[in-house]
């Protein structure tokens, strides 16, 4: 009797399994640590490491891209078939700094195996999760007996995310043409937990902020003067206070402007996941949950915009007192985005919201850092629902999905490509990323390979793609 695709792929993998663990072994070894300069070497290193065995792997092209910061790792294998979608795989090879003395029980580049779990830096985050898609598809070919994918198949993995990414979207807007897909993949992202495998569906955005508040031209007697002249600590404090309603709603004008609100069956997905309250509370180290009236914690970190207070200073620190008008304060403000949001439109709404909120003869300064906007794929893109089954394939049980609530270069895919992003990692909570001991689990890393394995297949078979775009190598 003949192997069905599900168990031939299996069968690969298991025939591969030791040489797999060997080769991503020999790449955790390389301290490619890319908020270092020091590591430069290493991670270019890294990237030709890389380049090298996606060459041995098939790709007909394979290129290290430069950026003003760290090299890039490009890789293109056109499908036999024209009419099939193109899918861009995103991930990074870079990783947290890391020491024995940061409490590591093992050298952090050198990786070592204890009851299937491979520990290093970068083993989860995110050389394994780059890394499984090199024996996900060879197990594809095999087992479809194919001589090149059933997509065609570029991989953008990247030198810089742990730097945060600085110099990504030149990199992507540069090279746009090249990379143009019809979904990006990205896999640098996790699961609800070993027993509970999920999909992501999107990433919040994200605005930062600073006001620098300035009164008095030097710090003045509080007995002399206060009370009548403004005080720039008081402001500030004001203008906290002012950021949320009594329901803890943001009250700058304009805030929720085309915010695409959750659905029905999103909420009711949601709520089917084993939340534990009282575990997240000690995971977060807090003793209360608080948030927008009308939304559960897990609609509140993943589907709802939000305004947090990052720091608060003005007048004296010191021990003791002193009685002063501070002369001048600061505020730092960070602002979480959900799909609909318009990072320049926040950025005006601040803008013109900050004004009316200071008295007279305060006077403000308002800088922005870099924003990233907020991605989402809808329930029924043909795409997530392929994502979705072949996990669930592979895992041989439902797949729940959820949101991410932090931010990261994925958006900018989205943002220069037009094409939706959708997540493919098999990370859990217990894997510590960017914390002393980050392992992987072996088995849910040779999970990621299968539903890679298994995706690219049911990609090509179910996603009819209208007008295909250019695919040059």
């Amino acid at each position: 009797m003949s192997e069905t695709p599900d168990s031939a792929v299996r069968t690969y993998i298991d025939t591969h399994r030791a040489a797999f663990l060997e080769d991503l072994s020999e790449w955790l070894r390389i301290p490619s640590v890319s908020a270092d300069p020091g590591h430069a070497p290493d991670v270019r290193r890294s990237a030709e490491w890389l380049a090298g065995k996606l060459k041995e792997t098939g790709f007909p092209t394979t290129e290290i891209w430069e950026t003003d910061g760290a090299p890039a790792v490009y890789a293109h294998w056109p499908s036999d078939d024209a009419a099939a979608p193109t899918v861009l795989v995103y991930g990074h090879h870079d990783v947290q700094p890391a020491a024995v003395a940061d409490g590591w029980h093992t050298d952090p580049f050198a990786p070592e195996v204890h009851e299937n779990r491979l520990y290093a830096r970068g083993a989860a985050d995110d050389k394994g999760q780059v890394f499984f898609h090199t024996l996900g598809l060879r197990a594809h070919l095999e087992a479809t007996g194919r001589t090149s994918p059933a997509v065609h198949l570029k991989l953008l993995i990247e030198g810089e995310e742990e730097s945060g990414s600085p110099h990504f979207r030149t990199l992507v807007e540069n090279h746009a043409q090249r990379l143009a897909a019809d979904a990006v993949i990205v896999s640098d992202t996790g699961m609800w937990s070993e027993t509970t495998p999920t999909v992501c569906t999107g990433m919040r955005g994200l605005v930062e902020c600073e006001i620098e508040l300035h009164g008095p031209d030097q710090d003045i007697h509080s007995g002399s003067f206060g009370g009548a002249v403004p005080n720039p600590a008081t402001a500030a404090a004001r203008l906290v206070a002012a950021l949320h309603d009594d329901h803890a709603r943001v009250s700058v004008p304009g805030f929720y402007d085309g915010i695409v609100p959750l659905t029905d069956a999103e909420r009711a997905l949601l709520a089917e996941l084993p939340f534990d309250e009282a575990e997240w509370l000690r995971t977060a180290k807090s003793h209360a949950t608080h948030g927008e009236d009308g939304y559960s914690t897990l609609e509140r970190i993943w589907a709802r915009p939000t305004a947090e207070v990052n720091g608060i200073a003005g007048g004296y620190q010191g021990a003791g007192g002193k009685t002063v008008v501070p002369s001048s304060a600061l505020v730092k403000l960070s602002f979480r985005l959900v799909a609909g949001q318009d990072p320049s439109h926040i950025e005006q709404a601040i803008r013109d919201w900050i004004p009316g909120r200071l008295p007279d003869g305060i006077r403000h300064t308002l800088t922005f850092g870099g924003a990233t906007r907020p991605c989402l794929t809808p329930l029924d893109h043909p795409a997530l629902q392929a994502v979705t089954r072949s996990m669930s394939r592979a895992f041989g049980q439902p797949v729940g999905h959820t949101r991410e609530g932090g931010s990261g270069p994925a958006a900018d895919l989205q943002d220069v490509l037009d094409a939706p992003v959708l997540f493919l990692g098999i990370s859990v909570p217990s894997d510590g990323w960017h914390a002393p001991n980050e392992k992987v689990e072996i088995d849910l890393l040779l999970k990621g390979v299968e539903t890679t394995a298994l995706l690219w297949e049911d990609l090509a078979a179910n996603w009819s793609i209208a007008h295909a775009p250019s695919t040059p190598s």
